[in-house]
């Protein structure tokens, strides 16, 4: 996982967004500190910047390798045959399952199986042995060897068995990690000192971040924090608890702390932190790794260069001033002043930062003049020849022309050296041999450039501290300032402001002094406003509508936009058809950006990409075709604030009228023969409609929702629709199905022809054999289709009155189609019920007649979320304008 966030930022693909605190101050009165948001994709698009590929970072690839590894061997239970093994091979690896092959299928990938280190039994090669358990070969290949003990000698010659401590007891708990995550917390190591290479002691692990640890010595509280030591896992100062004994080296508290507390002290604090490591022993995984430090050819006064520990910025020369064994060497600042104190690191053949004399000169660097020296320039000739010393060889150095590819430009993510705990987006400036010039954004100069070797394990990929959920230090100039909450303005559902709005848009993004090359205002937008007051349509619920925020923005364009989009997402009634719908959505005119937007509905995750403009100029047609796509006002989304009347009058529309006005209605198919269908006649569904709503009987209604479709429009309710089939047939379930578009008059008229033969056969089908309406049966097809216009048709005695009683006791009368309901009259009938407490419900969502008559239980519990009883009284009421509609109007 970490692997592939890293690698996502290097090349410049949309990762999470990475998120730090920005420690610089906006020019204010007050001089307040901001949080901003920082993302390594935009901060590289913008400035047209380039990552440093992660191959280039060796320790962060080992970080995440996994403890097994491909060709190790395992004894493996056999599936076939009870407590017999097998040898088998690791094939590859993924988190703690394991791709493995038995020995014998040679290169036959057929045979290949999964298995989980967790729960598999396994075991290092020579299990079997010590427990007396039979070594058995698959009954698939008993017969391709005849000598399969000659065979398995020749097999685990030189190979390599999964380590034992991964695969037996507690251990295996850590089985299906990567090296680095074998070490938490608490964990105890020796650390070598800093200035006596024959001197440890034991540290406990405070923080591991990506395998950077955070070391605390035995003895010190957490009030002395500050003296925590910061290294990266494969540090050859780390060892494992009881290795300085085991090697005959020397147990003491570091040189610069002893004083702080007194032997007995120290000896106490050694005591408890070996019961420490002994209860929780680190696996010896986690040192498998490390690389044993050369023997060097130093020799004492020996001169070179060498990158300054105390100034990172600087090369000075230095001189081997002592040498320890054949591995350490100590080398001291050359000072040439009178009161000179004597500054020295220990340093070893592959020491980072080492030089031979006049690197500097031979690369174009300007070396550090020695304190104490007269003159402008330090000759290397003239210093050795004066003081009659020699260079160090070329060959104690390790390859000095090794650049690993890194290049000018490229960017990383780099530790301060003077705060160890910060990590801050850097920049290469220089590369020369093997040292890397870095200039680290966020740091004020001159603290702010460095020089790190190429093998440096303070260095990390872009990505790295998103990876592991360490804040990375931005640049003091970030791309766009913005609020931590994009929305900033509360909606005001009751009345207009009182206070008068300002319309036109401000680009309130305005960059800091910002460099050539970096971003504009192009990418940036003020507010975008959404219409409370605007029709919603047929997708969105407008109640929920009505809780989002007034305005999004300013900020970032795309950021913007996502924001937007997922609170409308979120508006949804099913989420995943408008989720859809936005997926659809594509202009060859706009500059574009992928972004994965999310969808939740009952209880699944639907994820689709989805094309967001990027420029400014860009927003307005996007939103307007948005909304067009939604089907609502095209004002709805808009750069500009509608504050009483909306241009579009939509406000006298409703759920299903306005639909017309978008024409989403079928073709209705010719029947076979040529012969056009009767005036108002449904087509008989097709196949594939059978299919689904057979489909949705069988789900119990899993899924529902209002269905806008016009009275008389040929479209039957998608309220049966299954969530997976939204996602991969489009919205409504429809988008195969050719469609034309209709007039308001012409939907109108068919409301007045289609709907009753439609609920004439619904109106047979809860009669029970009553006087069918119009005098003819319908059809096998129209009696099936009409199951989603009612959802207690099956249960119609729930809300029917029970049999015996009178027929006509207990029923409405209406005295005006329903079809022909406006929304205050809907309201106005819930009102007269003992429902009248939901009818608030009914107006904020403008549901009309039509809208009314197709609701059903599952659509209200969803829709105005109801809970069972509720819902179910409503439905009884909704039930009985049904039966009067049926019963007055079906003819």
């Amino acid at each position: 996982r970490r692997r592939r966030r890293m690698q996502s930022g290097a090349q410049q693909q949309p990762p999470p967004a990475l998120s730090a605190i920005f420690r610089s101050s906006i020019p204010d009165a007050e001089s307040v500190a901001e949080e901003a948001e920082f993302s390594w994709e935009e901060y590289m698009e913008e400035t047209g910047a380039n990552a440093a590929p992660h191959t280039t970072f060796k320790h962060v690839e080992l970080s995440l390798q996994s403890s097994f590894q491909p060709g190790m061997k395992l004894e493996v239970a056999n599936k076939g045959s009870a407590d017999t093994y097998w040898v088998a091979t690791i094939i590859t690896t993924c988190g703690q399952l394991l791709l493995l092959r038995f020995s014998g299928y040679g290169d036959d990938r057929k045979a290949d199986f999964w298995c989980d280190v967790m729960t598999a039994d396994l075991h290092p090669v020579g299990w079997c042995a010590q427990n007396d358990k039979t070594l058995m070969p698959p009954e698939a290949i008993k017969e391709k060897h005849s000598d399969w003990t000659e065979f398995l000698v020749q097999d685990l010659t030189g190979s390599r068995t999964a380590p034992a401590n991964l695969l037996e007891g507690v251990s295996v708990l850590c089985g299906g990690k990567n090296t680095v995550d074998l070490i938490v917390e608490g964990a105890v190591l020796e650390l070598q000192d800093a200035a006596e290479p024959l001197l440890y002691w034991p540290v406990r692990v405070v923080r591991n971040v990506g395998g950077r640890l955070r070391l605390r010595c035995a003895g010190l509280s957490e009030e002395r924090q500050a003296r925590d030591t910061w290294t990266f896992y494969l540090d050859v100062r780390l060892r494992p608890l009881g290795w300085a004994l085991e090697n005959k080296l020397s147990l003491g508290p570091p040189t610069d702390l002893k004083s702080l507390n007194s032997a007995a002290d120290w000896q106490q604090a050694l005591e408890e932190a070996r019961l420490d490591g002994q209860k929780s022993p680190l696996p010896l995984e986690v040192f498998k790794d490390h690389v044993d430090r050369p023997a060097h050819a130093f020799r004492t006064g020996m001169k070179l260069e060498m990158v300054s520990p105390w100034e990172p910025l600087k090369i000075c020369p230095v001189s081997v001033a002592k040498v320890h064994d054949e591995t350490y060497f100590q080398a001291a600042l050359v000072d040439l002043s009178v009161d000179a104190k004597p500054r020295s690191v220990l340093c070893h053949a592959g020491s980072p930062g080492i030089l031979p004399v006049q690197w500097c000169l031979k690369n174009g660097v300007g070396l550090e003049r020695p304190p104490g020296h007269e003159g402008h320039d330090f000759d290397w000739a003239d210093y050795l020849k004066q003081c009659g010393a020699e260079a160090a060889p070329d060959a104690c150095f390790p390859d000095t022309w090794q650049n690993r590819g890194f290049a000018k430009d490229m960017w990383l993510e780099a530790v301060n050296p003077r705060r160890p705990s910060e990590v801050c987006v850097a920049q290469v400036t220089q590369v020369r041999g093997r040292l890397l010039w870095l200039r680290l954004e966020g740091v004020a100069k001159p603290l702010s450039e460095c020089i790190v070797d190429v093998e440096s394990t303070d260095i990390f990929p872009v990505g790295w501290c998103e990876a592991n959920a360490y804040p990375l230090t931005p640049p003091l100039k970030p791309v766009c300032q913005k609020q931590k909450k994009i929305a900033v303005v509360q909606p005001e559902k009751q009345s207009a402001p009182s206070q008068p709005v300002e319309t036109t848009p401000v680009n309130h993004c305005q960059p800091v002094a910002m460099d050539p090359g970096s971003a504009n205002g192009r990418y940036c937008c003020s507010k975008i406003f959404v219409n409370h007051r605007c029709f919603s349509g047929p997708y969105l619920n407008k109640g929920r509508i009505a809780e989002l925020p007034q305005a999004v923005g300013p900020g970032k364009c795309a950021l913007v936009l996502k924001e937007l989009l997922n609170m409308l997402i979120n508006a949804a009634y099913k989420p995943g058809r408008v989720l859809k719908e936005l997926q659809e959505l594509e202009d060859p005119s706009w500059e574009c950006q992928e972004e994965t937007l999310k969808a939740k509905y009952k209880g699944k995750t639907y994820r689709s990409t989805i094309r967001i403009v990027r420029l400014a100029d860009q927003i307005p047609d996007f939103c307007r075709k948005v909304c067009v796509k939604l089907q609502c006002c095209p004002n709805l989304l808009s750069p500009a604030l509608i504050a009483d009347k909306c241009p579009q009058n939509c406000s006298v529309q409703t759920k299903t009228k306005y639909t017309y006005y978008y024409g989403k209605k079928r073709k209705l198919s010719k029947p076979a023969g040529g012969e056009e269908p009767a005036e108002g006649e449904l087509a008989k569904p097709t196949r594939r409609r059978k299919k689904r709503k057979a489909i949705f009987v069988q789900k119990k209604r899993r899924s529902s929702a209002v269905d806008y479709t016009p009275a008389g429009s040929p479209q039957v309710s998608d309220e049966g629709e299954e969530d997976d089939d939204e996602m991969q047939s489009g919205s409504e379930g429809n988008s195969s199905e050719p469609r034309e578009d209709h007039t308001d008059a012409s939907s109108v008229e068919a409301a007045g022809g289609g709907r009753p033969r439609r609920a004439a056969a619904l109106h047979r089908a809860v009669s029970a054999g009553n006087a069918a309406a119009g005098g003819r049966d319908a059809p096998v097809g129209r009696r099936r289709s009409t199951r989603s216009l009612s959802a207690h048709c099956q249960n119609k005695n729930k809300y029917q009155p029970p049999q015996g009683q009178d027929e006509d006791e207990g029923q409405l009368v209406l005295d005006r189609n329903p079809l022909e309901w406006s929304v205050d009259e809907v309201v106005q009938f819930i009102n007269s019920t003992d429902c009248a407490s939901l009818a608030n419900i009914f107006q904020e969502q403008d549901i009309d007649g039509q809208a009314l008559l197709l609701l059903t239980l599952p659509t209200v519990q969803e829709c105005m979320d109801l809970k069972l009883g509720p819902a179910i009284k409503l439905c009884h009421q909704i039930e009985r304008v049904k039966v009067a509609f049926y019963r007055q109007f079906a003819n």
